[in-house]
């Protein structure tokens, strides 16, 4: 049986230039620039691609409750699933970045009870979700939890 190793402390970052700078300048800076985007909180979540085994960082609004963190798969209202979604589905295990910590979690997608409680939550931070949800139809956005 063949091991496989699992490079985190090297992920690939955003092809974006904007979403690039907002990872890199989280990174160099521990948080203090980038914790805060826009006026809401990010974290960066790190996933195993399911295709090349290579892990990638992408940034993320979140509402953390009772430790976990929430997050929105919106990839800004299109029509399919952003691809750290479809890696998370595919391998669970997950690394966040929330300030200056850096932490193994594991993602999952919430059940309709759990969107219920959460989405208003997300979209009081963030009110787009709603316009990105109306962009998406008949796709709906998955929200996913993530728990150290």
């Amino acid at each position: 049986m063949q091991t496989i190793t699992i490079d985190w402390e090297h992920p690939t970052d955003p092809r974006q230039s904007r979403e690039r700078g907002h990872v890199q300048d989280y990174v160099t800076t521990g948080g203090l620039d980038g914790h805060l985007w826009h006026g809401v909180p990010t974290l960066l979540l790190t996933t195993l691609d399911r295709a090349t085994g290579r892990t990638s960082r992408t940034p993320l609004i979140y509402v953390e409750d009772a430790g976990r963190h929430i997050v929105l798969a919106a990839h800004w209202g299109a029509a399919e699933h952003p691809a750290w979604y479809r890696n998370l589905t595919a391998h669970p295990e997950v690394r966040l970045q929330v300030g200056a910590a850096v932490f193994r979690a594991t993602a999952r997608t919430a059940c309709p009870a759990e969107r219920e409680v959460y989405w208003p939550a997300m979209t009081a931070l963030w009110p787009l979700f709603d316009d990105y949800q109306a962009s998406a139809s008949p796709r709906e956005i998955p929200l996913v939890i993530i728990t150290p």
